[in-house]
């Protein structure tokens, strides 16, 4: 179900709190949405988070977190796609420390990790293959340097190799996470995914309505589970506002489009399975 903020976003209808019972060992794989681009992914046990911003987030939020860093029991991963503070949170990321067994990212996260918070986090070339427990991951590509645009955010030569998306491979199908980035062409020939955390913001720094539209073309069968939107409350920022209505009426088969509310569980299936 979608909401309408004071201000006229599409809102989740409601946080539902996770417990010890999103990381204990299931029979299957399922993803949870964490809220804005976080999710937690639960395959047979092996329990990974991408892109956690669990607290201390820099602008105002519509949504309740699904959960707080002390309550995490344990993950065996943390995945991270990029250096902006909606996805790299140095609070969640240095609060989940002790109960993290690695941290992988492009190489430039990983080096931020060392430096802000002595976290020795692994740094991976895209198309690079990495094993966390049961699933096997790749870096995809994504083109997100924004930085180099903006005399305030230049802090350095920001490259197309310091953002990613990534591939999991789970025991019950695949997942991808595309990241924030523009419309690639390489993009549209992917393998067929089993599910995509799909972003759809309008934004000229990320894939905008019209190549959403084409990335569910590309793959007209997968599961959109939509995240990057309905989180923070900025209406004036096209990034967090993508809304779940607008993808439907223009995709292909619609009613694969999944709306989740935080903390909600998504079994993955194969699409095979699916037929």
């Amino acid at each position: 179900m979608i909401q309408r903020s004071a201000r006229g976003q599409a809102v989740p209808e409601r946080t539902e709190p996770m417990g010890r019972e999103a990381f204990e060992r299931i029979d299957h794989t399922e993803i949870r949405w964490l809220g804005n681009a976080g999710a937690l992914i639960n395959s047979r046990g092996t329990t990974i988070m991408t892109d956690p911003v669990l607290s201390g987030f820099d602008m105002p939020l519509l949504i309740e977190m699904p959960i707080a860093e002390a309550q995490v029991p344990h993950l065996d991963g943390i995945l991270l796609t990029h250096c902006d503070n909606d996805h790299y949170s140095r609070g969640t990321c240095g609060a989940l420390k002790e109960v993290t067994d690695g941290y992988h990212g492009p190489h430039y996260v990983a080096g931020l990790l060392g430096e802000e918070l002595g976290i020795s986090g692994q740094g991976h070339d895209i198309g690079e293959r990495f094993t966390v427990g049961n699933t096997e991951i790749s870096l995809t590509p994504a083109w997100h340097n924004w930085q180099n645009e903006s005399p305030k955010h230049h802090t350095r030569e920001f490259a197309r190799e310091d953002y990613c998306g990534f591939w999991l491979d789970t025991p019950d199908g695949s997942i991808w996470i595309p990241g924030d980035s523009r419309l690639l062409e390489e993009q549209l020939h992917m393998p067929v995914p089993d599910a995509i955390l799909f972003d759809f913001s309008d934004s000229r720094w990320h894939i905008g309505m019209d190549g959403a539209v084409k990335m569910a073309a590309a793959y007209p069968d997968t599961p959109l589970i939509l995240w990057h939107w309905g989180s923070v409350d900025a209406p004036e920022w096209k990034e967090f506002n993508g809304d779940p209505d607008q993808l439907r009426a223009r995709v292909v088969n619609p009613e694969r489009v999944v709306v989740l509310n935080p903390g909600e569980a998504y079994r993955l299936t194969r699409l095979s399975k699916q037929r």
